[in-house]
């Protein structure tokens, strides 16, 4: 297909018009735009990240009026109407995508859809900078004509917000705010802050495990590490860096499990309540003792009252 097939495509978006021309579906291209412009999504798969996510809702505050809610899981399922949009479902959710109804919130969204794909011939044409822009450029002249110069000039700054919130703000200040989305039902801010935590928190401990000093270098966008939190967010509502450490998968379960803590000292305290084959290179006790490999940032230490 040409770039004047998609121009028509993109002018002629199939949209709810009962209370006005609904937003959902050109924010949620505008949204794909950035996260191909900014290099998050590399193919013409698009999953649900935390970044596109996170485009969506700073998108949605500058060009959507109040009149309709920013619901991500709307536009996600229903492009599929535009035909260049296709949806790749779960295993074991073939059938349930299909029922109208079903995919209203994020949460269902998410659990049921693994990823939505455009076609090719759109992949082709948003990777390539001129074309980039006069699609990008249609969507806003076509649905946000008075919108747009907030667009461009306001838009990037909801990420590196919520990450100045991660590194910096008082717990008690950010579990405020996570209660207060809870509460208004808002599943995407939730979601962008718990999926950003766990890129943030490796980041800092330079993709390494605290205890064992793991890591591995990878070409592809891949770590061997997790962002674990300390008091478990059910429990806390704490995304910040102080309630966060970074652990190889087996010691982060162990961890959860209560079979290895951490001391005043930052030093790691092993259970006496199990048995282990300890010639195993993998055994725990090893770690007995043994002190955190840290931030270089003292600011960023994790909470030692979070760890008692």
């Amino acid at each position: 297909m040409s770039l004047h097939t998609f121009i028509q495509k993109f002018q002629n978006l199939k949209v709810d018009r009962a209370r006005g021309v609904a937003p959902h579906k050109p924010i949620l291209l505008l949204s794909i735009i950035d996260n191909i412009e900014g290099g998050d999504i590399q193919s013409n798969k698009i999953f649900i990240t935390p970044e596109v996510v996170a485009s969506f809702k700073e998108n949605w505050s500058l060009l959507a009026s109040d009149a309709f809610q920013p619901r991500f899981a709307l536009p996600f399922y229903h492009l599929t109407s535009d035909k260049f949009w296709k949806l790749h479902a779960r295993e074991g959710y073939e059938t349930a995508i299909s029922m109208k109804g079903v995919m209203r919130n994020f949460s269902q969204l998410n659990e049921a859809i693994e990823y939505g794909e455009i076609s090719d011939e759109l992949f082709e044409l948003l990777s390539n900078k001129e074309s980039r822009d006069i699609l990008r450029q249609v969507l806003l002249n076509t649905y946000f004509p008075s919108q747009k110069e907030a667009y461009f000039s306001k838009r990037g700054n909801y990420i590196k917000s919520i990450e100045e919130k991660i590194l910096h703000q008082p717990p008690s200040e950010y579990k405020k705010e996570i209660e207060q989305a809870i509460a208004s039902k808002d599943e995407e801010e939730v979601y962008t802050r718990g999926g950003l935590f766990k890129k943030k928190v490796p980041q800092i401990y330079n993709y390494t495990c605290a205890i064992s000093g793991m890591r591995i270098d990878m070409a592809a966008d891949i770590s061997m590490v997790d962002a674990c939190h300390i008091i478990p967010f059910k429990i806390s509502h704490d995304d910040t860096v102080s309630n966060g450490i970074t652990l190889c998968p087996n010691l982060h379960r162990a961890f959860d499990r209560g079979l290895i803590s951490i001391d005043e000292s930052y030093r790691v305290v092993v259970s006496n309540h199990f048995s282990e084959t300890v010639e195993s290179p993998f055994n725990l006790r090893q770690f007995e003792g043994k002190e955190l490999q840290l931030p270089r940032d003292k600011q960023l230490f994790p909470s030692l009252e979070n760890f008692a």
